[in-house]
This record gives C-alpha cells, structure tokens and sequence, in this order.
C-alpha cells in the first residue's frame, strides 16, 4: 500500500488488515524498511499490524531536503497516516531510530498513542556537547554514503560493534538483512542521519514525565550501552518496565523472535 501526503510524500506501508480490538504499528531501525518486522506477523496473528517503510527507507520517498526528516516533520508524517487510514489510538512498536520517532510521536500526540514499546531505543542524548559530537559523526556517515556508496557503506555498517551479536544469525536472516538494507536510497538514508540523527532529534530526557501511557522498554544484554540507557529511561518513565534479553544484542526482535514476540503480545493484550 502508498499512501501520498498532502504535500506529496508518499509512503510505503504494509497492512494485515485484521480485524482487532488494537491495531499495531511497527517502525524499523536505520537502513530498514517495512520489511524489516515481516517475521513479526506470524507471532501476533490475532492483532492488526501496520508496517511502515520511514522516511528515506525501503519504498518511501527520499526527500533531497534533510530538514524534511526533522523528528518534528516525520511525527507529523505519521499522524496524517493514522488519520488517513482512519484510526485514533494505535500502539508503537519502534525499534532504534524508529523508537526514537514513536517516542517523539507519543509524547507530541499522546491522545493517538495507547501503548508504547521501544526497543533498544533512547530519549535521544542528553547534554549539548554530546548532541554536537553526534551531528558531527552522523555527517562524516553521510559523506560515507554519498562518496563511496551505498554497497560500501551498507559493508561498513553492519560490521560495527553494535551489531556484532548479529553474526550468530542464522545465514538466511542475515542475508535477508543484506539485501534489504542494500534496497534502500542512498540519498534517503544520508539526509535520515543529517535531519533525523541521535544528534539532530530533540533531547526528550527532561520531558519524560509526561508519558502517562504504558511503556515496554526492551533491550539484550550484550547490548551494554543500550542497557545502560534504559535502565535510565525506566526510571524516569512513570508506568514503563523493562525486559532485558540474557542472550540478545542490539536487535532483539531478529535474535530472539519467538520470546519477542510473546512478550508483546503479553504486553498488547
């Protein structure tokens, strides 16, 4: 399915169309898409999912403009989407940067938003100095992509520490993973770490409090940094609890999908 914005952006969304009491939506993780929670649908079968391809990902349009990835301009994106399918409350499923954007969604528009789940995400980064040093690093990332390509980068990438316990997966998966991110624009992706980087987003750390709406917040534990983080963000948040998987990285949801998907749909339900 695509669905065009008002001002012309089109975006890339798959629906299961079930019937159901809450309907899901699912946002992936930098280099993406839609296609990235596909293994999600046959552990929630009972529950209507939307996945969606983010700005500058999978099928999505890749605007040439980086303010137009702006956390601000992409929540504002998925509430015209919400109201175009002609929903009101939805639950999020955001994974990394796509749990950065449900996050900023839920606390811009907390009447849309009756659950949340964040997975290995963050309120974005504290201090000033920290956000500067990030923007910084997140534009020599961009020049990667636009001056050596997006087969170089996409290598560079998914051989980072962050995704070393990826490397256990089975080979198919990762394959999988490969190929998709290896679908996506390179234009899109550069401008999604210019406009919409840990560094570029607003800092969320100080408005915490005013997320009233359950919140699942879960992390591996070989992901130490990411465990750090929400250890943190559990408790700032006043009605959120926190599952950190024993034998899991970064990306819990390709990991350890089954116990993934139970929890959520413990949590849903």
């Amino acid at each position: 399915m695509r669905i065009t914005l008002a001002d012309g952006v089109t975006y890339e969304l798959y629906d299961n169309n079930k019937k159901s009491a809450e309907t899901i939506l699912f946002f992936h993780g930098f280099t993406g898409s839609a296609k990235s929670w596909e293994p999600m649908e046959p552990l929630l079968s009972d529950k209507r999912i939307i996945r969606i391809s983010l700005l500058g990902h999978g099928g999505t349009d890749s605007p040439v403009d980086s303010k137009r990835y702006s956390a601000h301009r992409q929540a504002q994106d998925l509430l015209e989407l919400i109201k175009s399918l002609q929903l009101h409350k939805v639950c999020l499923i955001g994974y990394s940067m796509g749990g950065r954007l449900a996050l900023y969604f839920s606390m811009l528009y907390p009447g849309r938003v009756s659950r949340l789940i964040l997975e290995s995400s963050s309120p974005g980064l504290m201090s000033l100095h920290e956000r500067k040093a990030r923007i910084a690093q997140d534009r020599k990332l961009a020049d990667l992509l636009v001056n050596e390509g997006l087969s170089k980068f996409i290598d560079y990438w998914g051989n980072i520490p962050l995704f070393d316990s990826q490397k256990r997966l089975p080979k198919r998966v990762r394959n999988q993973q490969q190929t998709e991110r290896l679908n996506n624009n390179p234009i899109g992706l550069a401008n999604s770490l210019s406009g919409f980087g840990t560094g570029a987003q607003p800092s969320l750390w100080g408005k915490l409090h005013e997320v009233k709406i359950p919140v699942l917040l879960i992390t591996g534990q070989l992901d130490e940094k990411f465990c750090r983080i929400n250890k943190k963000l559990d408790k700032k948040l006043e009605n959120s609890c926190l599952q950190i998987f024993e034998h899991a990285g970064h990306t819990v949801h390709l990991e350890c999908p089954e116990a993934f998907g139970k929890l959520v749909n413990e949590f849903v339900s």
